[in-house]
C-alpha cells in the first residue's frame, strides 16, 4: 500500500499534518502519485492540481474540514459534486462536520481529529520568565486568540464563523470587572480585533507571525484561551491547549465537545458560567498524540486499499 497525499504549500496548518505523515509513515507513503494506490486529498480545493487519470484509476480519500451552508454558493455545491465523482470516502475532523457533510452526500464518512504532536506542544513550567520575557506583568491576567478573524480580501469586516465579534463583546465585558486583563493575539489577518481594540481601549499585544516554539511558550503563559467560533473543523487550538495544559473554553463547535468538559463548553449568552478544566482535557488529548493519533487514519487507509 502507498498512499501519496495532496500538496499545498499554503502555510496552513494541514500543511504541517502533511509533513507529519511523511515523516512518520514513510514506508507507506510517496511523493510521486504515479505510485500511489490511494490519493488523500488532505485539503479539499487542492483536487483541482490533481490529473484526473489519477483519481479515476485510484482509491480516493478525501478531507473535509467544515462546511458553511451560509456561504455555500451554487458553485461550491458544483464543485463538490464535481469532485464528489472521484472520491470514494470521506475523512473528517469531528462528529459535527460529520453530519453536515451526509447532507451532501451518501458516501461513507468517517470522523477522526488529526494528531498533535507532543514534541512541539508540552508545559513549560516556569511561566513567570516567560511572562517577562514577552512583556507581561506577573498579575495580568492574559487571554488568547490564535486564529485569524476576517478574510483574505476584506481586512476589515469580521469572518464570522471565527467569531471575532463575539470575542470582542467577551473581552469589552471582562475588561469592566477585571482590569488587569491582557489580550494576546498571533497570526495573520487580525485587523478586526486590532482595531476594535483600539477603539474600545482594550489592551493588547499582537505577534503576528512566530514559529511554532514561541506559539507553545505564548500558549504557556496565558490564563485562558477562548474559542468564540460559529462554525469550525477543528479547531487545532483545542488540542494545542490541551496538550499544553492551558485553560480553555469553547463554543460547541468542532472537536470542542469530543476534548473539552462539558462545563468549559458555553453558549454566547452565558460565557460567565464556563469553567476550564484543564486535566480532563489533557487527559481526553492524550489518544492524539503522535504517532498513536496516527493509528486511526492508518487503519482507514489500509481499510479502503483493502476494499
Amino acid at each position: 500500500m502507498k498512499i501519496y497525499l495532496s500538496n499545498l504549500n499554503e502555510s496552513w496548518v494541514v500543511d504541517r499534518f502533511r509533513e507529519d505523515w511523511y515523516k512518520y509513515n514513510q514506508s507507506i507513503s510517496t511523493e510521486k502519485i504515479s505510485k500511489a494506490d490511494i490519493v488523500w486529498i488532505i485539503s479539499p480545493w487542492t483536487w483541482k492540481k490533481i490529473n484526473k487519470k489519477y483519481l479515476k484509476s485510484k482509491k480516493v480519500l478525501c478531507s473535509i474540514y467544515h462546511i458553511d451552508f451560509e456561504k455555500f454558493s451554487d458553485s461550491d455545491k458544483d464543485e463538490f459534486y464535481q469532485r464528489d465523482q472521484f472520491v470514494d470516502e470521506y475523512h473528517v475532523i469531528s462528529l459535527k462536520t460529520q453530519q453536515q457533510l451526509r447532507q451532501l452526500t451518501d458516501k461513507k464518512i468517517t470522523s477522526i481529529p488529526f494528531w498533535i504532536d507532543q514534541n512541539l506542544f508540552f508545559e513549560i513550567k516556569n511561566k513567570e520568565a516567560l511572562r517577562e520575557k514577552y512583556g507581561f506583568k506577573k498579575n495580568d491576567f492574559i487571554i488568547g486568540s490564535f486564529q485569524r478573524d476576517t478574510e483574505g480580501s476584506d481586512l476589515s469586516s469580521p469572518k464570522l464563523i471565527k467569531g471575532p465579534d463575539i470575542f470582542l463583546e467577551i473581552t469589552k465585558k471582562l475588561l469592566k470587572s477585571n482590569k488587569d486583563i491582557k489580550i494576546l493575539l498571533t497570526g495573520k489577518r487580525r485587523q478586526f480585533l486590532i482595531n476594535n481594540f483600539k477603539q474600545y481601549s482594550v489592551p493588547y499585544k499582537y505577534f503576528e507571525m512566530v514559529d511554532i516554539e514561541v506559539i507553545n511558550e505564548l500558549y504557556n503563559i496565558l490564563d485562558l484561551y477562548i474559542v468564540t467560533s460559529r462554525t469550525e473543523g477543528g479547531p487545532q487550538a483545542i488540542l494545542e491547549c490541551a496538550i499544553t495544559k492551558t485553560p480553555i473554553i469553547s463554543t460547541d463547535v468542532g472537536v470542542a465537545s469530543e476534548i473539552l468538559h462539558e462545563d468549559s463548553i458555553f453558549k454566547v449568552d452565558s460565557f460567565h458560567d464556563a469553567k476550564a478544566n484543564t486535566i480532563y482535557a489533557f487527559k481526553q488529548v492524550q489518544e492524539f498524540k503522535i504517532p498513536i493519533g496516527m493509528k486511526k487514519h492508518l487503519s482507514l487507509l489500509t481499510r479502503i486499499y483493502e476494499n
